[in-house]
Protein backbone atom coordinates (compact mmCIF):
# COMPACT_ATOMS: atom_id res chain seq x y z
CA UNK A 1 0.00 0.00 0.00
CA UNK A 2 1.15 3.52 -0.65
CA UNK A 3 -0.26 6.77 0.94
CA UNK A 4 0.62 8.61 -2.47
CA UNK A 5 -2.42 9.82 -5.07
CA UNK A 6 -2.54 10.41 -8.70
CA UNK A 7 -5.42 13.02 -9.66
CA UNK A 8 -8.38 11.51 -11.64
CA UNK A 9 -10.59 13.35 -13.66
CA UNK A 10 -12.90 13.88 -10.94
CA UNK A 11 -9.93 15.90 -9.00
CA UNK A 12 -9.07 19.63 -8.60
CA UNK A 13 -6.08 21.84 -6.43
CA UNK A 14 -8.62 21.27 -3.42
CA UNK A 15 -9.06 17.68 -3.42
CA UNK A 16 -5.78 16.64 -4.24
CA UNK A 17 -4.86 18.34 -0.77
CA UNK A 18 -3.83 21.79 1.11
CA UNK A 19 -1.42 22.18 2.95
CA UNK A 20 -0.92 25.02 5.40
CA UNK A 21 2.68 25.98 6.11
CA UNK A 22 4.33 28.42 8.70
CA UNK A 23 7.47 28.20 8.51
CA UNK A 24 10.86 29.83 8.21
CA UNK A 25 12.13 33.26 9.84
CA UNK A 26 14.49 36.29 8.38
CA UNK A 27 17.47 33.99 10.02
CA UNK A 28 16.52 30.99 8.47
CA UNK A 29 14.40 31.59 5.26
CA UNK A 30 15.85 28.70 3.37
CA UNK A 31 13.85 26.23 5.57
CA UNK A 32 10.57 27.65 3.90
CA UNK A 33 12.04 27.50 0.30
CA UNK A 34 12.94 23.86 1.03
CA UNK A 35 9.57 22.40 2.63
CA UNK A 36 7.60 24.35 0.50
CA UNK A 37 9.20 22.83 -2.57
CA UNK A 38 9.20 19.26 -1.78
CA UNK A 39 5.77 19.81 -0.91
CA UNK A 40 4.61 20.40 -4.72
CA UNK A 41 7.29 17.91 -5.66
CA UNK A 42 5.47 15.35 -3.88
CA UNK A 43 2.29 15.78 -5.63
CA UNK A 44 0.20 18.45 -3.13
CA UNK A 45 -2.81 20.22 -4.89
CA UNK A 46 -2.10 23.68 -2.89
CA UNK A 47 0.38 25.34 -0.46
CA UNK A 48 -0.67 28.14 1.69
CA UNK A 49 2.21 29.43 3.15
CA UNK A 50 2.51 32.25 6.74
CA UNK A 51 6.01 33.59 7.10
CA UNK A 52 7.66 36.91 7.00
CA UNK A 53 7.69 39.21 4.11
CA UNK A 54 11.44 38.12 3.01
CA UNK A 55 10.71 34.64 3.63
CA UNK A 56 7.92 34.95 1.29
CA UNK A 57 10.21 36.78 -1.73
CA UNK A 58 12.34 34.27 -1.20
CA UNK A 59 9.33 30.90 -1.65
CA UNK A 60 7.61 32.97 -4.35
CA UNK A 61 10.73 33.20 -6.26
CA UNK A 62 11.50 29.20 -6.17
CA UNK A 63 7.54 28.25 -6.36
CA UNK A 64 5.39 30.91 -7.51
CA UNK A 65 2.53 28.69 -7.15
CA UNK A 66 2.61 29.24 -3.67
CA UNK A 67 -0.19 31.16 -1.75
CA UNK A 68 1.79 33.64 0.82
CA UNK A 69 0.19 34.99 3.88
CA UNK A 70 1.42 37.49 6.82
CA UNK A 71 1.80 36.21 9.94
CA UNK A 72 -0.76 38.28 11.45
CA UNK A 73 -3.06 36.61 9.04
CA UNK A 74 -6.09 34.12 10.32
CA UNK A 75 -5.73 31.29 8.76
CA UNK A 76 -9.57 30.95 7.85
CA UNK A 77 -10.04 33.55 5.62
CA UNK A 78 -11.34 33.53 2.34
CA UNK A 79 -9.21 31.00 1.19
CA UNK A 80 -10.55 28.78 3.07
CA UNK A 81 -9.21 25.53 5.43
CA UNK A 82 -6.40 23.33 5.14
CA UNK A 83 -6.36 19.78 5.24
CA UNK A 84 -3.32 19.40 7.58
CA UNK A 85 -0.44 22.01 8.79
CA UNK A 86 3.31 21.99 8.58
CA UNK A 87 4.61 23.84 11.38
CA UNK A 88 8.26 24.88 12.65
CA UNK A 89 10.55 24.15 10.35
CA UNK A 90 13.83 27.69 10.35
CA UNK A 91 12.27 28.98 13.17
CA UNK A 92 13.60 29.07 17.26
CA UNK A 93 11.71 29.20 19.76
CA UNK A 94 13.74 31.35 21.49
CA UNK A 95 13.52 34.02 18.86
CA UNK A 96 9.73 34.16 18.40
CA UNK A 97 6.98 36.60 18.42
CA UNK A 98 4.05 36.98 20.34
CA UNK A 99 2.22 36.61 16.34
CA UNK A 100 3.87 33.79 15.24
CA UNK A 101 3.07 32.10 18.48
CA UNK A 102 -0.32 32.96 18.51
CA UNK A 103 -0.50 31.40 14.67
CA UNK A 104 1.59 28.07 15.43
CA UNK A 105 -1.21 27.52 18.51
CA UNK A 106 -4.02 27.84 16.54
CA UNK A 107 -3.09 25.45 14.07
CA UNK A 108 -2.18 23.00 16.84
CA UNK A 109 -5.39 23.44 18.37
CA UNK A 110 -7.31 23.37 15.30
CA UNK A 111 -7.64 19.68 15.36
CA UNK A 112 -6.28 19.06 11.74
CA UNK A 113 -3.55 17.03 11.47
CA UNK A 114 -0.33 18.98 12.07
CA UNK A 115 3.65 18.00 11.18
CA UNK A 116 5.42 19.88 13.62
CA UNK A 117 9.34 20.11 13.54
CA UNK A 118 12.15 22.42 14.75
CA UNK A 119 11.04 25.40 16.49
CA UNK A 120 6.91 24.53 17.16
CA UNK A 121 8.36 21.22 19.20
CA UNK A 122 8.05 23.28 22.33
CA UNK A 123 4.32 23.90 21.74
CA UNK A 124 3.57 20.23 20.65
CA UNK A 125 1.95 19.41 23.91
CA UNK A 126 -0.69 21.98 22.87
CA UNK A 127 -2.05 19.54 19.70
CA UNK A 128 -6.08 19.04 19.62
CA UNK A 129 -5.49 16.36 16.58
CA UNK A 130 -3.30 13.89 14.97
CA UNK A 131 0.44 14.91 15.16
CA UNK A 132 3.86 13.58 13.71
CA UNK A 133 6.79 15.23 15.56
CA UNK A 134 10.22 15.05 13.52
CA UNK A 135 12.69 15.95 16.01
CA UNK A 136 16.96 15.03 15.19
CA UNK A 137 18.47 13.86 18.63
CA UNK A 138 19.15 17.34 19.53
CA UNK A 139 15.87 17.93 19.49
CA UNK A 140 14.33 14.72 21.21
CA UNK A 141 17.17 15.20 24.24
CA UNK A 142 15.37 18.45 24.76
CA UNK A 143 11.85 17.87 24.71
CA UNK A 144 12.54 14.88 27.35
CA UNK A 145 15.36 16.46 29.03
CA UNK A 146 17.99 13.75 28.56
CA UNK A 147 21.35 14.15 27.66
CA UNK A 148 22.08 13.98 23.78
CA UNK A 149 24.34 11.08 24.07
CA UNK A 150 21.44 9.07 26.19
CA UNK A 151 19.38 9.37 22.82
CA UNK A 152 22.03 8.54 20.61
CA UNK A 153 22.71 5.02 22.41
CA UNK A 154 19.38 4.46 22.31
CA UNK A 155 17.22 6.78 19.44
CA UNK A 156 14.28 4.37 19.66
CA UNK A 157 13.43 4.80 23.36
CA UNK A 158 13.84 7.86 23.23
CA UNK A 159 11.30 8.10 20.63
CA UNK A 160 9.07 5.39 22.40
CA UNK A 161 8.84 7.82 25.57
CA UNK A 162 8.40 10.59 23.63
CA UNK A 163 5.52 8.96 21.38
CA UNK A 164 3.77 7.96 24.54
CA UNK A 165 4.07 11.28 26.45
CA UNK A 166 2.74 13.77 23.81
CA UNK A 167 0.44 11.11 22.16
CA UNK A 168 2.46 11.91 18.93
CA UNK A 169 3.68 9.52 16.41
CA UNK A 170 7.12 10.72 16.17
CA UNK A 171 9.91 10.58 13.93
CA UNK A 172 13.47 10.53 15.60
CA UNK A 173 15.62 10.95 12.51
CA UNK A 174 19.32 9.78 11.95
CA UNK A 175 20.75 6.49 10.78
CA UNK A 176 18.54 4.24 10.74
CA UNK A 177 15.24 6.62 11.78
CA UNK A 178 12.89 5.11 14.26
CA UNK A 179 9.24 6.10 13.44
CA UNK A 180 7.31 4.95 16.47
CA UNK A 181 3.61 5.73 17.09
CA UNK A 182 1.87 6.35 20.60
CA UNK A 183 1.35 2.34 21.25
CA UNK A 184 4.74 2.20 21.28
CA UNK A 185 3.99 0.60 17.61
CA UNK A 186 7.82 1.02 16.27
CA UNK A 187 9.16 1.13 12.33
CA UNK A 188 12.52 1.54 11.41
CA UNK A 189 13.75 2.99 8.25
CA UNK A 190 17.44 2.23 6.66
CA UNK A 191 19.00 5.10 4.85
CA UNK A 192 19.78 4.23 1.08
CA UNK A 193 22.47 6.92 0.96
CA UNK A 194 24.37 8.73 3.95
CA UNK A 195 24.58 11.57 1.36
CA UNK A 196 21.46 12.86 3.66
CA UNK A 197 23.90 13.80 6.26
CA UNK A 198 23.45 17.53 4.69
CA UNK A 199 21.92 20.89 6.01
CA UNK A 200 18.16 21.23 4.73
CA UNK A 201 17.31 17.53 3.81
CA UNK A 202 15.38 17.51 7.29
CA UNK A 203 13.40 20.34 5.89
CA UNK A 204 12.44 18.86 2.75
CA UNK A 205 11.29 15.43 4.70
CA UNK A 206 8.88 17.58 6.31
CA UNK A 207 7.46 18.87 3.21
CA UNK A 208 6.94 15.66 2.16
CA UNK A 209 5.51 14.27 5.22
CA UNK A 210 3.28 17.58 4.97
CA UNK A 211 2.11 16.75 1.71
CA UNK A 212 1.27 13.34 2.14
CA UNK A 213 -0.75 14.36 5.13
CA UNK A 214 -2.74 16.96 3.88
CA UNK A 215 -3.58 14.32 1.03
CA UNK A 216 -4.93 11.53 3.47
CA UNK A 217 -5.87 13.34 6.72
CA UNK A 218 -8.93 10.87 6.93
CA UNK A 219 -5.99 7.99 7.48
CA UNK A 220 -4.43 10.57 10.28
CA UNK A 221 -7.09 9.52 12.48
CA UNK A 222 -5.91 6.25 13.37
CA UNK A 223 -2.32 6.56 14.97
CA UNK A 224 -0.79 3.14 13.31
CA UNK A 225 -1.74 4.24 10.25
CA UNK A 226 -0.47 7.82 10.83
CA UNK A 227 2.99 6.54 11.58
CA UNK A 228 2.55 4.20 8.29
CA UNK A 229 2.13 7.24 6.67
CA UNK A 230 5.22 9.20 7.71
CA UNK A 231 7.55 5.76 7.76
CA UNK A 232 6.05 5.81 4.02
CA UNK A 233 7.13 9.47 4.15
CA UNK A 234 10.93 9.27 5.38
CA UNK A 235 11.81 6.15 2.79
CA UNK A 236 10.38 8.28 -0.17
CA UNK A 237 12.67 10.50 1.31
CA UNK A 238 15.70 8.70 1.38
CA UNK A 239 14.75 7.16 -2.54
CA UNK A 240 14.52 10.66 -3.54
CA UNK A 241 18.03 11.29 -2.19
CA UNK A 242 19.61 8.21 -3.50
CA UNK A 243 18.53 8.90 -7.09
CA UNK A 244 20.39 12.31 -6.36
CA UNK A 245 23.82 10.78 -5.05
CA UNK A 246 23.93 8.02 -7.90
CA UNK A 247 27.49 7.27 -8.64
CA UNK A 248 28.50 8.41 -5.10
CA UNK A 249 27.81 12.09 -6.39
CA UNK A 250 27.85 14.56 -3.33
CA UNK A 251 24.22 16.69 -3.25
CA UNK A 252 22.46 19.46 -1.18
CA UNK A 253 18.55 19.68 -0.01
CA UNK A 254 17.24 20.91 -3.15
CA UNK A 255 18.70 18.16 -4.93
CA UNK A 256 16.30 15.77 -2.74
CA UNK A 257 13.32 18.01 -3.17
CA UNK A 258 13.90 18.17 -7.09
CA UNK A 259 14.23 14.22 -7.15
CA UNK A 260 10.78 13.41 -5.58
CA UNK A 261 9.02 13.40 -8.72
CA UNK A 262 11.35 10.39 -10.00
CA UNK A 263 10.98 8.79 -6.63
CA UNK A 264 6.26 9.46 -6.43
CA UNK A 265 6.72 7.93 -10.43
CA UNK A 266 8.79 4.76 -9.39
CA UNK A 267 6.71 4.14 -6.38
CA UNK A 268 3.60 4.30 -7.96
CA UNK A 269 4.88 2.31 -10.73
CA UNK A 270 5.00 -0.68 -8.26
Amino acid sequence: MTWLRSPSATDDKRSMGVLGVITGSTRYPGAAVLGVEAAWRTGIGYVRLWTPRRVQDLVLARRPETVCHGLDEPPGGSQGAVDAWLLGSGQDARERDPALRELLLEALGSGVPCVVDAGALDLARRHAGPVVLTPHAGELARMLGWERDAVASDPAAAAREAASALDAVVVAKGAPTHVVAPSGAHLVIHPKTHRLATAGTGDVLAGALGALLAANPRGAADPSSLAELAAEAVDLHGEAAALAAVHARPIVALDVAEHLPAAVAARLSR
